[in-house]
């Protein structure tokens, strides 16, 4: 595929829109510190809400005013420009940079109609597929009936799925009769949102397929494989057609049970909201997409957020949601411990997700999402991300689609 410029002209509008946001975001923290200080409250207690008032508050109105001014006579400016220079082809690295990004900010990216936001879609060697017969005949001559859905984690995208030079989803495709088509979508929106993305995807994939479809394999990474469950409970209840093709899901690393990390970041947030002194700092650390705290406790239903402040959320709002009935689902855990005796090795986990979570199995009184024996595999001395490319997990991925 010919690599294109790496920094395209809607790149610029969309970066110089993250900075105006960001600079009125500073200035509102610093406008709160500065209220806060006037007000003199006790060390502990609810923190200063109204903003500073008077010459202060002209001031600090002003700064955010001309912030916004300046940002939108920019965003004019380059608009045409980004019309006119508009490519279709895409940078690896670019690619990679916006994906990070949208993972981060994501929610916020597509709330403000940022051109950096990712809009959820299909692809296959990098590029976009067009959901109509004639184009997915184009772009697959080889197409069979037996598709094998690639699902990212967070912060990632379609080109990740490539280890030391070798695309993981047309390798297992090579001389199995897989065709692999690759998901890419905003990982900074709602693990439900993406859900329901990724089943309307589905659903017109299947109605445009080429060839007669004869079953699908989603093969996800990380919050990929939150997705996919999703994506399987909103299509029950919506009796969409692509899902009785579903046989089974592969989940490499991914958090059923959550991320230990996020609830850390929670905690961190109600200790910072603590003290008048210390809650604007707090909006910081909330600056995090709705995707990740969607991590805290492995979120895939509208109703765990729903009507609710995602920054306050605990388990009691989170709901079981079992494993897609008639599908068979395995799941490999990494351990970045050689030794499975070592002390911590199974909460360590690969570093970012413990076992007992990739595993699905009971952790802080939530039930077990019950993988059996045969379809659990834990590798040691991997890390979240090198589950993409061992060996050993490759040749476990061959055997269960073989199953």
């Amino acid at each position: 595929m010919a690599e294109s410029p790496h920094l395209h002209p809607s790149d610029l509008r969309g970066y110089g829109r993250l900075v105006i946001d960001a600079t009125v975001g500073m200035t509102n923290l610093v406008e709160a510190m500065h209220r806060t200080v006037q007000k003199t409250p006790p060390p502990l207690g609810d923190p200063v809400k109204e903003r500073t008032r008077y010459i202060t508050g002209f001031v600090y109105h002003s700064i955010r005013g001309v912030t916004r001014l300046v940002g939108g006579s920019i965003d004019l400016l380059l608009a045409p420009v980004a019309t006119v220079m508009a490519q279709e082809q895409m940078s690896t690295e670019r690619d990679a940079v916006v994906a990070a990004l949208n993972g981060v900010w994501g929610d916020h990216l597509a709330a403000s109609g940022n051109p950096l936001a990712i809009t959820a879609h299909l692809r296959y060697n990098g590029q976009p597929l067009s959901l109509t017969r004639p184009a997915l005949a184009a772009a697959l001559p080889q197409a069979s009936g037996r598709i094998l859905l690639m699902a990212h984690g967070l912060c990632m995208n379609d080109q990740q799925w490539r280890w030391k030079g070798h695309d993981r989803g047309l390798a297992v495709g090579a001389g199995s009769e897989w065709t692999p088509v690759y998901l890419v979508y905003n990982s900074g929106l709602h693990i439900s949102t993406n859900g329901h993305h990724l089943a309307r995807l589905l659903e017109e994939l299947v109605a445009a397929w080429p060839v007669p479809v004869e079953e699908i394999v989603i093969l996800a990474h990380s919050m990929g494989g939150l997705v996919a469950r999703s994506a399987c409970h909103l299509a029950a209840g919506a009796h969409h057609q692509w899902l009785p093709y579903l046989r089974k899901i592969i989940f490499l690393g991914t958090p059923h049970a959550g991320s230990p990390l996020e609830r850390g970041g929670f905690q961190v947030d109600k200790l910072l909201e603590m003290s008048p002194y210390t809650a604007p700092f707090a909006r910081l650390g909330q600056a995090r997409s709705v995707g990740i705290t969607d991590l805290r406790y492995g979120s895939v239903a509208d109703e765990d957020w729903a009507y609710r402040d995602v920054f306050k959320l605990g388990r009691s709002h989170h709901h079981f949601m079992p494993l897609p009935a008639g599908v068979i689902c395995c799941a490999v855990a990494g351990s970045i411990a050689q030794d499975p005796a070592t002390l911590g090795a199974t909460v360590l986990g690969d570093g970012l997700v413990p076992i007992v979570s990739a595993l699905g199995d009971e952790i802080d009184g939530s039930p077990s999402l019950h993988f059996p024996e045969g379809q659990r595999l834990i590798v040691h001395g991997v890390n979240h991300l090198e589950l993409l490319g061992h060996p050993d997990v490759y040749a476990q991925i061959l055997r269960w689609l073989a199953m």
